[in-house]
Formats: C-alpha cells, structure tokens, sequence
C-alpha cells in the first residue's frame, strides 16, 4: 500500500463529506488533468445533493399531507358539531322537552372529538421543517472539501 507522501506511485487519497473515496494520481498528471478530476468530483458531490434534497422535501410533504389529513378531518367533524349544537338548540327552543337532549349530547362527543383531531394534526404541522437542514449542512461541508483540495 502507498503511502500519500512516499514518492513514487504517489496517491492523494481522501473522502468526501458524502462518504466517497477520491483518489487523485499526481505523480506525471498535467495540471488540466488534476483541474479535470477536480470539476468531476464537484459534479458528483452536486449530484448527491440534489438527491439529498428531493429525498429530504419528500419525507417532508409526505408529513405534511398526513398532518393535514388529520387536520382536515377534525375541521370537518367541527363544522358536524357545529351542526348538531345548533339542531339542539333549534329542538330545545321548539320545545321544552327532553328532545332536545339526544342531538346536544352527540354534538359535545362530536365536538370533543374534532377538537382532539384539530389538536393533534396542528401539533404535527408545527413539526414539518420546510428548510431542507440535512441538505443544507451536506453543502456546506462540501463546499469547505472543495476548498481544502484546492488550496
């Protein structure tokens, strides 16, 4: 195995933030070679971001519109319970009977319900970040590589 510093069959070995090992031969190489090598791997360290980053927004939407669908179906029993409360005091104005009782009790359960569903789904949209974070600290990292083999 070569050593980086021992002359002869020289190689400068190192891996990239992606995890990628790049070996540069500099022994007998002409400078647009090197610079070749060079553009190659920033290439592919942009390729890997941008997979990175569609990966990374997808499980977010994939977030998002699970949340929203629990948002979205405890607005609905909302807007029934609303409907209910207000068939329950249609029926207790109509009349001074117990009728009136059945529609407002399943107007709270349904209302208790929509409320722990609009509860949890808008905990969950708090949780989705927009702002592709692993992604943005990858690029970063890769831009401090690209400046240390250029340096």
């Amino acid at each position: 195995m070569n050593d980086p510093k021992v002359p002869g069959g020289r190689t400068d070995r190192g891996i990239t933030p992606t995890g990628r090992q790049v070996v540069l031969e500099t022994e007998d190489r002409p400078v647009t070679q090197i610079l070749q090598d060079i553009f190659n791997n920033v290439q592919e360290i942009i390729r890997s971001e941008m997979r990175l980053a569609r990966t990374e927004i997808g499980e977010e939407t994939n977030k998002a519109v699970r949340a929203f669908a629990i948002l979205g179906s405890g607005l609905i029993l909302a807007m029934y319970a609303v409907g209910f409360l207000l068939l329950s005091a249609v029926y207790a104005l109509a009349a001074v009977l117990p009728d009136w009782l059945g529609p407002l009790l399943v107007g709270l359960v349904v209302a208790v319900i929509a409320t722990a569903l609009i509860v949890i789904g808008r905990n969950r949209v708090k949780t989705i970040s927009p702002v592709p974070q692993k992604t943005i600290a990858s690029v970063k990292e890769d831009a401090q590589w690209v400046k240390d083999q250029t340096k």
